[in-house]
């Protein structure tokens, strides 16, 4: 199954908001507040942690450090589409 990859990213670490551009075009607006109530992602309360992401290699996901990641797809799935460029 193909699924997006990321081609850029923009982080707003004070609403711990990430906006996404995908290979097809599509940009959209993560709202990670969710996200950090998981045990998994919870150090990511930290903004300095937070505004750390990089895009993996070939655009699979994003990684903050060895321990915390999310895939393309995931993200995909929880964004909402948006006309905001990055």
């Amino acid at each position: 199954m193909y699924s997006n990859r990321i081609v850029k990213i923009k982080i707003f670490p004070d609403t711990f908001n990430i906006l996404v551009l995908f290979d097809n075009g599509v940009t959209k607006k993560i709202d990670f507040k969710k996200k950090l109530d998981e045990d998994f992602y919870s150090d990511l309360k930290n903004k300095l942690l937070f505004q750390q992401a990089q895009i993996d290699a070939g655009g699979y996901g994003l990684s903050w450090n060895d321990d915390i990641d999310i895939s393309e797809f995931e993200l995909w799935d929880i964004g909402e589409n948006t006309e905001d460029k990055i």
